[in-house]
């Protein structure tokens, strides 16, 4: 016998969410300008109202959920269930239970039949997140349901019939999960009719101001502020930054910054951490023979990077007075920023203010008089590190 799910199911848990669109940013910011998002604005106007699966893959903060609502509220089934199952939150020994429910008797404490999460999704969509960490069993019953529709509770004997897409999302290559044979290659083909890889923040630089203006815009409502401008000098940090978190990590950023207004936590959110001792030491491959003495430069450069940082930051980029602070020439200072200690990295170079008109004593210490051979004796050598 075989029974149709959700005939006689009135109940809609909290996971369950009203087909109705959320609210989420406009279209053109979603998508952008980079040539990889409008292919994924064009896969999803060709794909959302065919009922095919779809794979969902990106970095962490890519928004990978956002485009699987966008799916579910532009096809046929937006009027239906948009059901959501965080894998890797439900122990594996109740996943199973979880997404195909099970019958009353089926273990110790099932005192009567609970519907899964399939059958509450019967109709509309099944969101299933982090799909790579489900279990050989799991992946087996669900390989199943999206072969033919069918399924059995656990401790039941009828099968039962649903009709639900099934989104997957991953923030990973599941091709790698199937080389280590912890995901099965059948089910990859199965759940990726269409992918959809979204591209990381740092490949979305052209999108950068569109995103930092409506998260300042939207916060600065949430929160009853005035609008907090950034400068120019953060602006040229955050384009510089490889922005590991993506688009989330640029959310939760502007969120603290349009409620505290803290300019300088900001920045030294932007810029390198320190390497360790410990850190460096690790970094170090002893397969092969190594050079103490590149070694050494590289870590004393890492750790005169972080200090020039730190001082240019507490004296406003003054590039004069952190040379005082530090008790070096400016000459030697910008020797450093020019010849790769501090200077090789964009995130701090695009903070330095433009040089103003030389005076005739700033004039010596121009970029041109230091190609000269008659260096400050305060520049170390490339021996002496």
């Amino acid at each position: 016998m075989r029974v149709i799910a959700g005939e006689s199911n009135s109940f809609r848990p909290s996971h369950v969410q009203p087909a109705v669109e959320a609210q989420q940013p406009p279209s053109s910011l979603l998508f952008g300008r980079t040539p990889a998002m409008q292919e994924i604005k064009r896969r999803i106007e060709l794909v959302a109202h065919i009922d095919v699966p779809v794979l969902i893959q990106g970095e962490t903060g890519t928004g990978k959920d956002l485009f699987a609502r966008l799916i579910h509220v532009n096809s046929s089934r937006a009027s239906k269930p948009l059901v959501r199952v965080s894998c890797p939150a439900i122990p594996g020994t109740l996943l199973e239970s979880e997404l195909f429910g099970y019958e009353k008797g089926a273990f110790t404490g099932a005192h009567s039949a609970k519907l899964g999460r399939l059958e509450q999704a019967h109709l509309g969509t099944l969101v299933l997140d982090e799909i790579g960490s489900l279990d050989a069993l799991v992946q087996s019953k669900l390989l199943q349901v999206l072969q033919d529709g069918t399924f059995m509770r656990v401790g039941g004997s009828e099968m039962r019939s649903i009709s639900a897409r099934v989104i997957s999302i991953a923030s990973e290559d599941l091709r790698s999960r199937v080389k280590d044979g912890s995901f099965r290659l059948d089910l990859l083909y199965r759940i990726n009719t269409v992918l959809l890889d979204l591209p990381p923040l740092r490949e979305r630089m052209a999108d950068l101001p569109d995103l930092i203006e409506y998260f300042t815009e939207q916060h600065a409502k949430s929160f009853d502020v005035p609008i907090r401008p950034i400068c120019k000098d953060i602006l040229a940090l955050m384009h510089a930054y490889d922005w590991p978190g993506n688009i989330r990590e640029l959310d939760n950023l502007l969120r603290s910054y349009t409620l505290l207004g803290n300019e300088e936590e900001l920045v030294t959110m932007l810029t390198p951490r320190p390497r360790h001792l410990q850190q460096l030491v690790a970094e170090i491959d002893i397969r092969q023979p190594c050079s103490l003495k590149q070694i050494a430069k590289e870590a004393t450069r890492d750790l005169e990077r972080q200090i020039i940082l730190r001082v240019l930051q507490a004296n406003g980029w003054n590039r004069r007075k952190t040379a005082g602070w530090l008790s070096i020439s400016y000459r030697s200072l910008f020797y450093k920023l020019q010849q790769g200690n501090v200077g090789d990295d964009p995130s701090l170079t695009a903070l330095l203010p433009e040089p103003s008109p030389k005076t005739e004593e700033e004039e010596l210490d121009s970029p041109s008089s230091m190609l000269q051979p008659e260096f400050d004796t305060t520049i170390p050598s490339v021996g002496s590190y």
